[in-house]
């Protein structure tokens, strides 16, 4: 039988999980998720699941933080002037904005607070620090 490896091109269909059960993702009712193993486009753990499995196995791993989108970093939390907000801007708690770097590089944030003077904003990914489970299906290999 064909197992994947590094540099197969695989299609997956997955259903991610937080350790609770709350799925946060699934490629179910949609297509598969096709990637390069070994590519680096996937997240470490996940990417691993897939490397070794035989075509139309299915298996359920548990990824630590630190192989999914790492542990948070209280470093990526931040407040920011009101006055470097444009005028018209009405942030909200819960609220993504994208903001951009010295480099105009562009990354999502999220509004954790907002007071009179400023707002903090939090650059973790939303599921860093958490432990994640994935149900996956290994469908194709090319």
């Amino acid at each position: 039988m064909s197992k994947a490896k590094a540099n197969d091109t695989v299609k997956v269909h997955y259903t991610g999980k937080l350790t609770n059960g709350q799925v946060f993702d699934s490629s179910l009712e949609r297509d598969p998720l096709q990637f390069t193993v070994g590519g680096g486009q996937m997240i470490k753990g996940f990417d691993e699941a897939v490397n070794g499995m035989e075509l139309n196995e299915k298996k359920t791993v548990t990824i630590p933080s630190a192989e999914a989108y790492g542990d948070r970093n209280d470093e990526l939390i931040q407040q920011v002037p009101r006055t470097d907000l444009p005028a018209d801007m009405k942030p909200e708690a819960g609220q993504t904005l994208v903001a951009t770097n010295e480099a105009g590089q562009q990354t999502h944030v999220l509004v954790r607070e907002v007071a009179e003077d400023n707002i903090t904003i939090d650059a973790n990914h939303p599921l860093a620090g958490q432990d994640l489970v994935f149900e996956i299906e290994l469908v194709e290999i090319a």
